[in-house]
Order: structure tokens, then C-alpha cells, then sequence
């Protein structure tokens, strides 16, 4: 819904549902939006601002394949990119654009540190592979997504072999960078505790009784009974793009759809949506038993009609591809999806693919208005067999 050209039209089309039916005051019946808001960390100890320095650049992940390969836009005018260490994170896998991706990866002249908990395709690309602890190795604390409480988190068992934590990494790096800051020598629940503290919520002990911590601002708040957030307290049909972003003033004025997503034509009459496979998480769990034993192999949906009109049938290895490059999938006739759309669930294993390269491939990184966003769910894609019912197993 929001991760195309026009996501942010589509999900503020959707939040106006609630307020043309008058059903937000009504419990279970409004629109539930991202609970961040609800927080108000106060990250000065972690994050350290006063240290910032000016014109330190920062690069958007859907475009680190353009920025490893030197496109100016995104190395901000500066130097090219020599050096990077990853955490929490698989660009080789999750980026859009994945031929340009692994292109700026396999640069000779980059030398990159991945600190991980498994060997992913990032780490494979790696100069240093650092282990890295699970959540049950170390002390944490968490805010939701999809509820409104913080939680303590921490640490179940010790640290496996010479795994660290990503804070015991950065802060022994800016100690041999020279870094001076008092977080370096703090512990991971010392830091826990004073951003607790500074931020207004129970302090560590008392979060060690309780585990977690319910930032709910009661019903009336959460349902808008006395207004939304604005000064005169209406809702606004007519929202101002042009403060969200530079880009605000492409998008349409009024909820509605908005005609701007990757444009199909003779050659590429598919609209390709990649959503998440529901025993995987983005690419996490792509290489456990269990998940691939559910998910059993990568599929291509596609409706009957389509399927028909192109000599497809159930099993068959079929190709898919736009400018950017192609791959295979088995083909999954399936009609509970609208014709002319391609469903790929994932992310897979880019090795479990024939070519060794994921769906990403064909994914573009073009950064979605007003104000950035990638757009994973909107590629215009050809299909054709590629070979008759071959049985893929992996």
C-alpha cells in the first residue's frame, strides 16, 4: 500500500475512511496509524548530536547501489564511498536495483566490515565478518510498531562464542577513531537507564520489575475525541505535501488514487508485487529449516487468465524481467489476485534462485514523493516460460 510511487496518496486516501464515516471516536473502528509518535525517546546519550559535524552526509538505503556506484546525486557532490561496515541489515538481499547493489559491492577499492548473526549474501561480500549477538545474548530495550508499549529486553544467555553486541562495536571503533564521548565507557544497561531517565519513563529498576511500560495516551486521545493535531483541531481532507517533503507538490491535492506508478506497456504489461512471505521476515529466516520447509520453494503468482494467454501451467519455471535484468520462478496459478499482477512472496535466498540473484533484481530505486521511500511494489515486469515443469528443490 505504501511502498509504491504513490504510497503516500493511497495511505492517506485510507486514513480518510475513518473520518468520512465519522467512525473515529468509535472503538474499533478508526484507522490505526504507526505508534511512533507515541514515544519520545530522548536519544542524546546513544546517539551522541552534540558531536555531530557539519555536512556529514547521510545515504538512503534503497539508493546504496546507486551511491556505491558513484552516482553524484547520491554521494551528495562528495567522494566515493571506500569503506562501510553494515549492521543490522542485508543490502545484497533487501535493496531495490540488486544488479547495481552487488555492482557497487564487488568494488575492489571497498573495503566492508559486516557484522552479523549469519552469513548473508552481505557478509559474503565482506573483507571482515565480525559475529554478532541474537537479542537473547545481549541487554536491550524496545519500542513497538504495532502496539503502544516499550519493553525491557534483556539478556537470557551469554554472548555465543566471540559475538558482540552492535553498541560494543561502535563504541570500541570511535575509541580508536579518537572519539571522546562518555557513552564509550558506559554498559549497555547504564545507557538503558539514563535514556529511560532522561526521557520520562520508569528508570531501569522499576522496568526490571514490570518488563514493560504501556505509552498509551488513553482512549480519547487515541480516537481523537477532542481533535486531531492541528490548531483548530479538524481533520484535513487537504493535506499540506509540501511540508512533508520537497516533493510535495507533485502529489494530488485531495484523497484519491493517484495515476503514478511504474508505467506498463506492450512490453511490460505486469504490474510485480513482492510482499513478505509469511514464515519470513524481510530476509530473516530465509535460512531456517522450519520456514523453508513451510515456504518450500520461491513461486510466482499469477491469475488463471494471464496464465491462459501465455501458455503458462502450475509448476512451470517461468522468467521475469524488465530493464534493470530477470530470473526464474516456478509459476502458481492462483485467482485470488486481480489479472495483469504478478505476486512474488519473499525475500528468498538470493542462491535459491537459478541465476544466484533475488527478486531485488527487479525492484527499482527510485525514491517515492514527497519525501523518500522505496518503491518495492510497483514493477512493470514481462513474463514467459522458461522451462516446462521443472521441479525446483532447495
Amino acid at each position: 500500500l505504501s511502498r509504491c510511487r504513490n504510497g503516500a496518496v493511497n495511505v492517506h486516501a485510507v486514513s480518510c475512511l475513518a473520518s468520512v464515516t465519522g467512525k473515529w471516536p468509535t472503538k474499533g473502528a478508526g484507522t490505526y496509524f504507526s505508534s511512533s509518535d507515541l514515544y519520545h525517546f530522548d536519544t542524546s546519550v546513544i546517539e551522541a548530536p552534540e558531536l555531530a559535524k557539519e555536512g556529514i552526509r547521510t545515504i538512503d538505503h534503497p539508493r546504496v547501489g546507486a551511491a556505491l556506484t558513484g552516482d553524484p546525486s547520491d554521494l551528495a557532490g562528495g567522494a566515493p564511498i571506500t569503506a562501510m561496515i553494515v549492521q543490522g541489515t542485508n543490502p545484497m538481499s533487501i535493496a531495490p536495483d540488486q544488479n547495481k547493489v552487488r555492482a557497487g559491492f564487488a568494488r575492489e577499492d571497498l573495503f566492508l566490515c559486516v557484522h552479523e548473526q549469519f552469513m548473508t549474501e552481505t557478509a559474503m561480500m565482506a573483507d571482515i565478518v565480525l559475529p554478532c549477538t541474537t537479542f537473547l545474548e545481549h541487554d536491550d530495550i524496545y519500542k513497538a510498531g504495532g502496539h503502544t508499549y516499550i519493553g525491557l529486553g534483556p539478556k537470557i544467555i551469554e554472548p555465543v562464542g566471540n559475538s558482540k553486541p552492535n553498541d560494543y562495536v561502535i563504541n570500541e571503533l570511535a575509541k580508536r577513531l579518537g572519539c571522546n564521548h562518555r557513552a564509550n565507557n558506559m554498559t549497555t544497561n547504564e545507557v538503558i537507564d539514563e535514556t529511560l531517565k532522561l526521557s520520562g519513563y520508569p528508570n531501569l529498576e522499576s522496568m526490571t520489575e514490570t518488563h514493560w511500560y504501556d505509552c498509551e495516551e488513553g482512549f480519547n486521545g487515541h480516537h481523537f475525541v477532542d481533535g486531531f493535531g492541528w490548531d483548530d483541531k479538524k481533520f484535513r481532507f487537504k493535506p499540506d505535501w509540501k511540508a512533508i517533503g520537497e516533493r510535495g507538490d507533485e502529489l494530488p491535492l485531495l484523497p484519491d488514487h493517484w495515476d503514478a506508478t511504474d508505467p506498463r506497456d506492450a512490453e511490460h504489461p505486469f504490474r510485480l508485487v513482492t510482499p513478505p512471505a509469511r514464515n519470513f521476515l524481510n530476509s530473516s529466516f530465509n535460512n531456517t529449516p522450519t520456514s523453508l520447509k513451510r515456504e518450500k520453494q520461491p513461486t510466482l503468482k499469477i491469475h488463471s487468465l494471464d496464465a491462459a494467454e501465455k501458455g503458462i501451467e502450475n509448476g512451470d519455471l517461468v522468467s521475469i524481467g524488465n530493464t534493470q535484468g530477470d530470473l526464474q520462478l516456478t509459476a502458481e496459478i492462483f485467482d485470488g489476485i486481480n489479472p495483469g499482477t504478478l505476486i512474488a512472496e519473499g525475500i528468498w535466498h538470493n542462491s535459491t534462485h537459478n541465476n544466484g540473484k533475488g527478486i531485488n533484481v527487479l525492484t527499482n530505486s527510485e525514491i517515492a514523493a514527497p519525501a523518500g521511500g522505496a518503491v518495492f511494489h510497483d514493477s512493470a515486469v514481462w513474463i514467459k516460460i522458461y522451462n516446462r515443469k521443472i521441479k525446483n528443490e532447495f
